[in-house]
């Protein structure tokens, strides 16, 4: 669940992609649509979108 925002980057990257090997177009720009995947990118390296440190479940401790 953690890494949503990167797979959504994958997708956008891959609709991207296959638009420009097909000379496709969906209304918008190849520009946008790589903007957009880098934003999702950069989301996902900044922790946006991350369950918290002190979540359940997120990298427990361990007893000592």
């Amino acid at each position: 669940m953690m890494a949503v925002l990167a797979i959504a980057a994958a997708v956008v990257f891959g609709i991207a992609f296959l638009l420009d090997l097909l000379d496709a177009s969906i209304g918008i720009g190849m520009t946008a649509l790589i903007a957009l995947g880098l934003c999702l990118l950069a989301l996902h390296q900044a922790g946006v979108g991350a369950a918290g440190v002190n979540s359940a479940g997120w990298r427990r401790r361990a007893r000592r």
